[in-house]
């Protein structure tokens, strides 16, 4: 089968940290990428989990940017810990 060249850009810090991981795990990125692209391929999906980060919920936005409001207007924040408990913010 041809081999085609795939080009892919990334954050160099991550890059090194990704060749890091593949180092220790006795192979290179271009083996690391294609066993992701055919496990990917064979299955329909990403083959592990992608999630969004609790914090950016739309109750935990919404409370930053009322504090940020009340800052604004020279008012203190000011939260119960039951408050911040229900936001999930703590």
């Amino acid at each position: 089968m041809a081999q085609v060249l795939v080009n892919i850009r990334m954050d160099e810090d991550l890059k090194k940290s990704v060749e890091r991981v593949c180092q220790s795990l006795g192979m290179n990125m271009t083996t690391a990428f294609t066993i992701f692209a055919k496990k990917m391929s064979r299955e329909q999906r990403i083959p592990f989990e992608v999630s969004v980060d609790p914090f950016y919920s739309a109750a935990n936005m919404n409370a930053i940017d009322e504090a940020a409001r009340q800052i604004e207007r020279g008012q203190g924040v000011m939260r119960t810990l039951d408050e911040l408990e229900a936001l999930e913010i703590v």
